[in-house]
């Protein structure tokens, strides 16, 4: 792996500097004030196909999709999957030119894996199609992990099933993915409470890598020629006397990048937010000493969380910083009780050197509205300002957070 090396200074505090971006204010609307018993995810998709990005919500026993602008709801999937829905992944599955979802279900009891197509009539239920099981079904993506030139289903459970471990699997799309066997790939089976995986493009080569969130800390995985993957681990995460104190429960990548000296080219820095340890108490981030394979130090930037269960990572205010958005689901113990959703901005002072990535300020973006299960950025009305959007667990409620930033 070519990773960059980072040289830092850990501290977290309040940022003075008069190099400040304005840190944007936040208008929110609920656009769903009962979605179930619970809203287990949100993404983004356009799923009429008229160029804007639509909100699509998973509940336990429905999909749904909110049309945007007017955020009509839309409902594509209702008690045709094992309960309960947990997650779902976005992709044009069939190659006609439509979006079609794939959906975990039943990931408590069975863990069924399928995907949904639309049928002629628009305002029809949609039809769902068969890929596989796999017990304690938790987490979806497609990202093209094989190096095939096409995405794959990437699959977590939670929990192991037939391995000694959580079996990490890439589906791959069949020729004809109604009537054909979705071949899997096990990517890896080793790690325990596997609460979330994502993609990075680390060394900007193919194929894509992962990173995930586990009892184990969080690993990096990364195919190797000849087929097999590579295991890292970049950080251990909480250390707990039992399991559900170790580990990582999030994890995502952000990026600091500056203008050196007014020029043209762009330095840059990674860090690791992460949510510690499961359903945690922690909002973390991680920053390298000297190398970011072996020596990531640990930052935590709040404690006293209960449940955090959401993280993103985004430049909100285009100061070439990305923020770290994390939502909880419970009423806590920290200073912002919640439940509810905060932003850490870094506010290092920008120099030819870059930031530390060390000092970061929080913003609170809503507490007690949302019991956040899930979050997400996007650009939804085409203001170039990337939204916030959630899915509460216990307010069973799905908001949009409008960026009202300007330059």
């Amino acid at each position: 792996m070519r990773f960059h090396i980072l040289t830092l200074l850990i501290g977290v505090s309040l940022w003075t500097s008069a190099t400040a971006a304005e840190f944007p204010k936040f208008r929110r609307q609920v656009i769903d004030p009962e979605i179930g018993k619970v809203c287990y995810a949100v993404i983004t998709a356009d799923v009429n196909g008229d160029g804007k990005p639509d909100v699509v919500a998973v509940s336990e026993n429905r999909i749904q999709w909110y049309e945007n602008p007017t955020w009509q709801k839309h409902v594509i999937l209702e008690d045709q999957t094992e309960r309960d829905n947990v997650c779902l992944a976005a992709h044009d599955i069939d190659g006609d030119g439509q979006i079609d979802f794939a959906v975990g279900a039943g990931w408590t009891k069975i863990g069924t894996l399928q995907w949904i197509s639309r049928q002629a009539d628009p305002k029809a239920l949609w039809k769902v199609n068969f890929i596989g099981q796999e017990l304690s079904t938790h987490r979806m993506s497609f990202a093209d992990v094989l190096g095939k030139g096409k995405p794959q289903l990437v699959v977590s459970p939670l929990n192991r099933s037939v391995a000694e471990g959580a079996r990490l699997l890439a589906f791959e799309i069949p020729k004809n993915p109604v009537t054909d066997r979705w071949q899997a790939v096990p990517l890896d089976s080793t790690l325990n409470r596997l609460h979330a995986h994502t993609h990075v493009d680390w060394d900007k080569t193919k194929p894509i890598d992962t990173l995930t969130a586990s009892q184990e800390g969080v690993q990096f995985l990364q195919k190797k020629p000849g087929g097999l993957f590579e295991k890292q681990k970049l950080a251990t995460g909480a250390t707990g006397s039992t399991a559900e104190l170790q580990g990582a429960g999030e994890v995502k990548l952000g990026t600091l990048q500056w203008n050196i000296n007014g020029g043209s080219f762009l330095g840059s820095k990674r860090f690791l937010a992460t949510i510690e340890p499961m359903h945690g108490t922690d909002a973390v981030v991680y920053v390298s000493e000297n190398d970011e394979r072996t020596q990531w130090k640990r930052v935590v930037l709040e404690t006293g969380l209960k449940q955090g269960h959401a993280l993103w990572t985004v430049d909100l205010n285009h100061d070439g910083y990305d923020e770290i958005v994390v939502g909880f689901r419970e009423k806590g113990t920290a200073l912002t009780k919640g439940p509810g959703l905060m932003v850490f901005e870094c506010v290092d002072a920008k120099s030819s050197d870059g930031p530390t990535g060390t000092t970061w300020k929080k913003h609170v973006i809503d507490d007690g509205g949302c019991a956040v299960e899930d979050a997400l950025a996007a650009d939804l009305n085409g203001d170039g300002q990337p939204d916030l959007i959630t899915g509460g667990r216990a307010t069973h409620n799905v908001v949009i957070y409008w960026n009202e930033f300007s330059n």
